[in-house]
């Protein structure tokens, strides 16, 4: 049957590459196929200038092959009947081979590729797609199912290839989000162009392995791709420290907006790349970085970063020390750099001279930079020099005085003000070729992506839905709770809840109290809350007991399991008790391949437990992973626990990650740890940031931090030990403690 399907605008007015201005026009048919297999006989009989339309609906498990030959005026087109109305679910992808493609207006969701890409420019290693384009595509939340299991979502091969105007969010999995793959078989000089894409937001991997795009790898770093990316939003694109991993040479990065993105544009590999026009919003976000910059010949020009609240390698600017005749895999020197005119508004740090020790000994040198603006309202200095940066020239650079600043050469502190210019950046009233022009263009969030799917789409808060009032007795929480929405608040009246199945968190639940203090859990199974993927929890003004529990290894009032990513868990003014059923029974307990946004305990009492309150140390291959991103513990009491009350544990020597973060405050530690081994109350290993303050250690451990990799910091201030051991860390001694 041949019909008229609805064309996406893009595809006719954009053009697939400048120099070829290829148009979209068509003179043959549209095809409306309604099965793979009608698909695959269309596939087979196009010929130049013909189009073949998916027809609405759903597309299950269907592994799409567009493999043909197009002319420059004449292209093979394979689209949807409806843009946005062809979904792709269940195990299915898309590989293209041949010249003159072009792939719209279809979406993958609810599922996940059964190979290593979603969307990829070949069919194979000897057939791959060349002069070809991929626009108006949706991938949403089509992550394979288990974190660690790796792939990318779109892989670039060939040559002259664009990939435009498409939406890609939710990518949990490790993996590129969007990799430009690079060999001597298929030629190095890719000459790709990447635009207006929406990169929507990928949460924390937790390791490395989470950028959200990378142009080749270490291997052929020393030649150069010629790649194009520009004026694409990254939005909340939390995945590692690398957004964006250069591994070549002879790129563009222009025009891109960075919004709300912890880590930095990464120079890692590869030499000549040009970074310019460039827009990073942090709103204070921890963080939020800008540019990383590591090899030769680099120059990063006119960008804009305001509101960036990163440090060390997310800085806003970093200029890296290297690796002296450096391997492709490490860091190679910064030389022949030109950083000029750009402007840094409320940055927290700009780290001249970041990561030397000493493999890295190598400073800067033949750079120069110049022309930058510095601005800082709060009067905090941002600039951290460190070694030797004497090859890098320092030249009319400016700095706002607005508090006290350290003395730099080639950087002059004069009081700057600054007011709204007509991109609607804010830009210096009176200095002229200082900083990032003020027109510098800011391409809008809703010019990138398509317009008809919602770049929004936010996960269900806790604390949202429901308000739910539960009555005591057996089982009525396993009830009340199997049929809450996610957001729903359980309200308990007071008495005694018997709870005799696990209860599965698959989506945000709370329970609460409805009187704190008044409310008692007993279970008898061998763990009470089970979190997978997709659930968050909170508990407020409980009392939990663990008296009726059976004698089970590996006992834990919450367990986080089955791939349980970037959820949360916050307690709140609750009690837990008798906990001592076995020798290892926790409060709550981390499984391999889990990991937690947050992890908070306020105003929380435990007594009387064999095991952990937190055990968040089963990521021992020593890869990088962890299990819990930001643990906070405040005004909470911890007694008669056997082993470290929070064991934490991050092995490995990568430095692609931010966390863990522990911070505990206020609480009470009496007599904890003293079976642990090694005996400590906080047993931190790779921990990245370390603030313990204002806490008791009585007749007990007390804490023990492990530097593993990277430049964590560690303080402790204000607390008090009594009977118990110092103190310890690898970093540096806890001084003023006791």
């Amino acid at each position: 049957m041949v019909t008229t399907p609805a064309i996406s605008p893009a595809l006719a007015s954009v053009p697939l590459t400048d120099a070829a201005s290829m148009s979209a026009s068509r003179t043959a048919s549209v095809v409306l196929v309604k099965t793979p297999r009608d698909f695959e006989s269309a596939m087979r009989a196009a010929r130049p200038g013909d189009t073949i339309a998916l027809a609405d609906g759903e597309w299950r498990d269907f592994q799409m092959v567009v493999d043909g030959s197009g002319r420059p005026d004449a292209l093979i087109t394979v689209t949807a009947q409806t843009p946005g109305k062809v979904f792709l679910t269940g195990q299915s992808n898309l590989r293209m081979a041949g010249r003159y493609l072009v792939v719209s207006n279809l979406v993958f969701k609810d599922g996940y590729s059964p190979t290593g890409e979603v969307i990829s420019f070949r069919r194979n290693r000897e057939n791959r797609a060349t002069d070809s384009r991929v626009t108006g595509m949706v991938i949403d939340s089509f992550s394979k199912p288990e974190r660690r299991e790796s792939d990318n979502w779109v892989a670039m091969y060939g040559q002259n290839n664009r990939f435009d105007h498409n939406h890609l969010s939710g990518k949990t999995n490790a993996g590129t989000t969007l990799v430009v793959v690079r060999d001597e078989q298929q030629g190095l000089e890719n000459r790709h162009r990447i635009d207006h894409n929406y990169f929507g937001p990928r949460p924390n991997l937790g390791s490395n392995g989470g950028e959200t795009l990378r142009v080749g790898t270490s291997h052929d770093a020393e030649s150069n791709s010629y790649t194009v990316v520009e004026y694409n939003w990254f939005d909340n694109c939390d995945g590692e420290v690398e957004i964006i991993s250069n591994k070549s040479g002879g790129n563009i990065y222009r025009g891109n907006v960075f919004f709300e993105s912890r880590g930095a544009l990464t120079l890692r590999h590869g030499d000549g790349n040009l970074v310019e026009d460039n827009v990073f919003i942090g709103n204070g976000k921890p963080h939020t970085g800008g540019i990383r910059i590591i090899n030769r010949d680099q120059t990063v020009r006119n960008n804009y970063m305001v509101g960036l609240a990163g440090e060390g390698f997310a800085s806003a600017l970093t200029v890296m020390y290297g690796v002296p005749n450096s391997p492709a895999n490490r860091y190679v020197q910064v030389e022949g750099a030109t950083i000029q005119n750009n402007t840094i508004v409320n940055a927290r740090s700009v780290f001249l001279g970041a990561g030397m020790d000493a493999e890295r000994s190598a400073a800067p040198v033949d750079s120069i930079l110049e022309g930058n603006l510095i601005v800082n309202t709060d009067g905090h200095d941002p600039i951290r020099i460190r070694g030797d940066i004497s090859g890098l020239r320092l030249e009319g650079n400016i700095q706002s005085l607005d508090g006290d600043m350290q003395a730099i050469q080639g950087v002059t502190q004069r009081s700057v003000v600054m007011v709204r210019g007509s991109a609607g950046l804010s830009v210096p009233e009176d200095l002229d070729g200082v900083g990032a022009r003020p027109d510098l263009r800011v391409v809008h969030r809703q010019d990138t992506g398509v317009s008809w799917y919602p770049k929004n789409a936010s996960a269900v808060a806790l604390d949202s839905g429901a308000m739910i009032s539960v009555h005591p007795g057996e089982d009525t929480l396993t009830s009340a709770f199997a049929a809450g929405a996610a957001g729903d608040q359980l309200v308990l009246k007071p008495g005694e809840y018997q709870v005799s199945a696990v209860l599965r968190v698959d989506r945000p639940m709370t329970v609460r109290a409805e009187i704190p203090g008044t409310v008692t859990l007993v279970f008898d199974r061998p763990t009470l809350f089970e979190i997978v993927r997709g659930g968050s929890l909170k508990l407020v003004g409980l009392t939990v007991s663990g008296q009726r529990a059976p004698d089970s290894a590996g006992n834990a009032v919450v367990r986080a399991t089955g791939n349980a990513a970037n959820y949360q868990l916050l307690v709140e003014d609750t009690l837990f008790t008798t906990l001592t059923v076995n020798r290892a029974f926790d409060v709550i307990y981390a499984d391999k391949g889990t990991t937690a946004d947050l992890v908070s305990l306020t105003g929380v009492t435990v007594r009387s437990v064999s095991g952990s309150v937190l055990s968040a140390n089963t990521e021992t291959d020593d890869l990088g992973f962890y299990n819990v991103e930001r643990l906070e513990v405040e005004g909470s009491v911890f007694e008669d626990i056997r082993g470290a009350a929070f064991d934490v544990y991050r092995g490995g020597t990568d430095e692609s990650t931010f966390g863990p973060n522990v911070r505990v405050e206020g609480s009470v530690f009496r007599r904890v740890g003293n079976n642990a081994s090694p005996v400590a109350a906080l047993d931190l290993h790779g921990v990245q940031r370390a603030v313990i303050t204002n806490n008791q250690f009585i007749e007990g451990g007390s804490f023990r931090f492990y530097r593993t990799v990277g430049a964590p910091s560690f303080s402790a201030s204000g607390n008090s030990f009594d009977r118990a051991p110092e103190a310890w860390s690898n970093l540096y001694a806890a001084e003023g403690d006791r």
